[in-house]
């Protein structure tokens, strides 16, 4: 089998995988969004559901390292437990996130936005989204340092609203957009201050940010 094999059906399968997982994720989720008051259910639903969230989210950005993966070492071989190491390592973030997580008012909310926005201009985000677009020994590892550049805009996605489409949709296009480009001040800046606003916003007025009072 050609390089160009392995790396077609390296790409297929990671991708086909997120979509899998975003099917799975829009219909557990239906009905379970209310906003900052949202249950998370038990400990099993809850993992199984994140597990599949981190999949949907992101796999797509992880296109680039599973090719690079898929051209050196064969796809099954070196793909597989890439991936499955990488999932593993948000499975155990959401972990953490269900031992902490209380259903929470706008004034948490905000705050935690904030620091999410604040986070996004430390030198530790920029230090592990350079290591997250670079060559990794293993899943794990590759997945420790997406961890640590997007767990800023994971935890705003949990203090939103954990079970929102719509903000997982939101987040999902922002770690992608970080994964796939090069960090450039013009950009990245504006997009963190723009997130300590929306903070500022929800403590203000968090009537006029959409789906995040729970329904009446």
């Amino acid at each position: 089998m050609t390089v160009a094999y392995h790396t077609r059906t390296a790409l297929a399968a990671t991708l086909g995988l997120a979509a899998a997982a975003w099917v799975v994720t829009v219909r557990q989720m239906h009905g379970m969004d209310m906003g900052v008051a949202t249950q998370l259910g038990s400990f099993a639903f809850f993992v199984a559901l994140w597990a599949a969230m981190m999949a949907a989210m992101m796999l797509p950005g992880l296109a680039p390292a599973v090719l690079r993966r898929a051209r050196t070492r064969g796809a099954v071989r070196a793909v597989v437990p890439f991936v499955a190491s990488y999932l593993v390592v948000w499975t155990l973030v959401g972990a953490l996130i269900y031992a902490l997580y209380r259903p929470h008012g706008t004034w948490v909310a905000g705050l935690v936005v904030i620091a999410a926005g604040l986070y996004e201009l430390t030198r530790l985000k920029q230090h592990c989204r350079r290591c997250c677009r670079a060559r990794s020994r293993s899943g794990f590892e590759f997945g420790l340092y997406c961890v640590g550049s997007s767990i800023g805009l994971m935890v705003m996605l949990v203090a939103l609203g954990v079970m929102s489409v719509t903000w997982m949709l939101v987040i999902a296009a922002l770690v992608f957009a970080q994964k796939l480009l090069p960090a450039k001040a013009a950009i990245d800046v504006p997009l963190a201050f723009a997130i300590v606003a929306l903070g500022i916003l929800i403590i203000a007025a968090p009537g006029f940010v959409p789906g995040l009072m729970p329904p009446m």
